[in-house]
């Protein structure tokens, strides 16, 4: 009897650095070296090449890129970079003379043909097998779905376009080919990110393209969230669609009604960064005229529930206690539900490293300090009036055994009902928490549940950033 013997193929290991843009460049490398005969490594050792993709944006992600180059080189010696740091490839070159490649973002052709330069490939129709989804490095039930590169905005702080591009939009009907596959492949919610959400399609003119089924699409924020509010899993169910980096430009009034319609979550990432009109300017931030306030009033009244979330910088160049205490003063009427915060840093190439009147560290500290105290009051506070209701949430993970089995380290005892301390437990997200920047609902007993379950939740508690409920 004649005994196919396969050919080993070889591993590739890979550190992912930065934003969800970021993985999805991963995601795609990965799938296409997956469609290449590579198999992937778990660990350093395992591994004939290691692919770093790296972050660019802040001086502070550059020196971790850096490390997780050397790391990688410590521990392997056979390693490709790519990414947003690639851009630098002189300054990665002249600290590890010894990787194989420097690639920057989006160029996933150059990575692949680097890949396979240093641990050439082995064709094999036995293992040359993809998901129809693609190689995801995110939990099966939720995808990014990036549908765009770069971003059209020069705002003070920023290098992003000088390292990604001007916007340039993908063609809706090829995003919702993808969104197609993946809903079918059992993701259970959609991330639609991009450097600029709102713009999406803003450089193809907003044209019109033909879909399969006859109908049409323009390439349009809105038109594509309400195609994308569409689709169903293959159980029915409609997927959630989650909106990331959306400028608050007029039309974005437009996506609130598909919210209220049950197409689009209930959930605005918006980048806001800061209120101050004089700081806003300095920044040259986009739609800093916008009466935001009312508008969010406005979006309110019409869907109670939304959830806003934004991210601001504190201690800009020139920004006084004044426009401190203006930022604090609009959060406390905005009432946003989730926020984010990081201290300015200058970055090689960005405008706003010439302005004057810079800010000092211990200020900029105190000030990050006092907005994240500000922040965590309102969310405790909105999440307490939680407490009582009925919500929809998504599982992520559940307990492979009872946590009064797993001993206190791994027990819910720091959950504040005293009924979570033991049973089978799982942890989810409502509509109101994007995975790994916002909250999570912890549940009890949770016996029978899976990761990608809707679940309807009874909420009992709350603390500052996170629910805790019981399966219904």
């Amino acid at each position: 009897m004649n005994v196919t013997t396969l050919p080993k193929p070889p591993r590739v290991g890979l550190v992912s650095l930065g934003c969800p843009k970021a993985l999805v460049d991963s995601e795609r490398i990965m799938t296409k070296l997956r469609a290449d005969g590579y198999d992937m490594s778990p660990d350093y050792a395992g591994a004939d090449v290691v692919l770093v993709n790296t972050c660019g944006f802040l001086d502070s992600a550059k020196e971790e890129s850096l490390e997780a180059i050397g790391e990688a080189i410590a521990e392997n010696g056979r390693v490709v970079v790519t990414g947003c740091m690639g851009k630098e490839a002189e300054v990665i070159r002249e600290r590890f003379p010894d990787v194989l490649a420097v690639t920057g973002p989006q160029q996933y052709e150059e990575v692949v043909a680097a890949v396979h330069e240093a641990a050439p490939p082995v064709p094999s129709p036995f293992i040359d097998l993809v998901p129809e989804a693609g190689l995801k490095l995110t939990p099966r039930h939720y995808s990014y779905l990036k549908i765009s590169e770069g971003c059209n905005h020069r705002c003070a702080f920023c290098i992003i376009p000088s390292i990604r591009g001007d916007l340039s939009s993908r063609r809706p009907d090829a995003i919702l080919r993808e969104a197609e596959k993946l809903v079918a492949a059992g993701t259970k919610e959609l991330l639609v990110i991009s450097q600029d959400t709102s713009a999406y399609g803003l450089d193809l003119k907003h044209a019109v393209y033909p879909l399969k089924d006859g109908s049409e699409v323009r390439a349009h924020m809105t038109d594509l969230a309400a195609k994308l509010g569409g689709l169903r899993t293959p159980e029915g169910e409609t997927p959630w669609i989650r909106l990331h980096y959306v400028y608050p430009y007029p039309h974005v009034d437009r996506v609130i009604p598909l919210m209220a319609e049950g197409k689009v979550l209930p959930y605005l990432d918006i980048p806001f960064q800061h209120a101050s009109p004089k700081v806003l300017k300095a920044m040259k931030r986009p739609a800093n005229e916008a009466k935001v306030l009312e508008r969010l009033h406005a979006w309110r009244a019409l869907v109670p529930d939304i959830a806003i979330r934004s991210s601001f910088v504190v201690g800009f160049p020139g920004e006084t206690e004044a426009d401190f205490q203006y930022l604090l003063d609009w959060l406390q009427e905005a009432q946003l539900d989730r926020v984010g915060a990081f201290k300015f840093e200058p970055v090689q190439g960005a405008a706003a490293n010439d302005l004057p009147n810079p800010v000092s560290d211990e200020e900029k500290y105190d000030r990050y300090e006092r907005i994240m105290e500000l922040s965590a009051r309102i969310s405790a506070e909105k999440l307490a009036a939680k407490v009582g209701s009925t919500i929809d949430v998504l599982i992520d993970r559940v307990d492979d055994q009872p946590s009064d089995e797993r001993g206190p380290d791994l027990a819910h005892l720091d959950a504040p009902h005293p009924a979570h301390h033991h049973g089978v437990g799982a942890t989810g997200r409502s509509k109101a928490d994007a995975p790994e920047i916002d909250g999570e609902v912890h549940l009890r007993d949770a016996g029978g549940l899976q990761p990608g379950d809707f679940v309807r939740v009874r909420i009992e508690d709350s603390d500052e950033h996170d629910l805790y409920g019981v399966p219904l």
